[in-house]
């Protein structure tokens, strides 16, 4: 944890908690935007003009929050033109680092950082809160110019304008309705349901999360049971990266460390099906890597003390 600027006691997964125990997500501190020319973002946001080469991915292929970021990368076809570096997946004393985890970058080259929250005292050096990832950097100015996925997320399908591939809309107009509203359910009950699973502190808190997880899971499942493709017909757009990203994680780690164990994915026909299209798309496979996601999940401390990784599950149905 940040508080002013400096770093202070070592680096705890529970963000906060309501009085009923249920586990509350930090906000996002850099908002800013980037767009085709410079000019404001969709809500007034003050935005930086693209260009190729001038920013930067900072992510933990862990972290389902950065590998919607490095999703969307891939489907716009902007690994040209935004440059990544990856995050060791083993959480350590404060927080992420650079480290020799197979796949992960043993150094920082933009700013000489030995962790994530080097990044953020660079971009405010009164900086207070938590140094998340995935990062959205300017090398041009050497600072954060977002840190909120779902933001970095909008920004990428549409403020690269023809630096990217025009033909992917994630958010296309005609369906903007229906993913605002379904983004929302997968967030409260899925996305974030399985952290308030897993980091709950009361039996309450983690039965209510539990019972909204696989709701939406059975909801889900039946959604796709008219054979469509992806979850708002057979076009790819926002809920299916974000569905994505918990959905490939869950027999891995939710499982397991959080208790989500009352169905697995594979259990699920139509949601095991959906893995698949969606692996299928060239360069998503890339964005997945079961090891850092096994190794990172495994390694907090106050959920596995021990720090011991399992073996399992069998994934070789995904091609893992």
């Amino acid at each position: 944890m940040l508080v002013n600027g400096k770093w202070e006691a070592e680096w705890q997964p529970v963000q906060g908690t309501d009085q009923q125990g249920r586990f509350v997500r930090q906000t996002s501190m850099f908002r800013d935007w980037i767009t085709p020319d410079g000019r404001p973002g969709p809500e007034g946001q003050s935005a930086l003009q693209a260009e190729a080469g001038r920013y930067h991915l900072i992510v933990a292929y862990i972290c389902p929050w950065a590998s919607r970021a490095l999703m969307a990368r891939a489907l716009k076809g902007l690994a040209q033109v935004i440059s990544i570096s990856v995050v060791d997946p083993r959480l350590s004393d404060q927080g992420w680092t650079f480290g020799d985890f197979p796949g992960s970058n043993p150094s920082d080259e933009l700013i000489g950082a030995s962790y994530m929250h080097d990044f953020y005292t660079q971009s405010d050096p009164h900086v207070s809160g938590r140094a998340t990832v995935p990062v959205l950097w300017d090398k041009k100015t050497n600072r954060i110019v977002n840190n909120e996925s779902a933001d970095i997320l909008r920004i990428l399908n549409s403020g690269f304008g023809t630096l990217a591939d025009t033909s992917v809309d994630l958010y296309p107009e005609a369906l903007r309705a229906k993913i605002v509203a379904l983004n929302s359910e997968l967030y409260d009950t899925l996305n974030n349901g399985v952290y308030k699973a897993g980091f709950a502190s009361s039996q309450f808190a983690y039965n209510e999360a539990n019972d909204q997880i696989f709701a939406m899971l059975d909801h889900l499942e039946e959604r796709l049971s008219d054979g469509r493709q992806f979850l708002l017909g057979n076009v790819i757009t926002e809920p299916d990266i974000r569905a994505f990203v918990t959905l490939i994680r869950f027999d891995a780690a939710y499982v397991g460390l959080f208790k989500t164990n009352r169905y697995r994915i594979v259990d699920y026909p139509n949601l095991q099906q959906f893995l698949k299209t969606v692996l299928d798309i060239p360069g998503i496979r890339e964005t997945v890597r079961m090891d850092h996601i096994k190794a990172g999940y495994y390694s907090i401390k106050s959920l596995n003390p021990n720090g011991i990784v399992p073996t399992g599950p069998d994934l070789s149905g995904l091609g893992f």
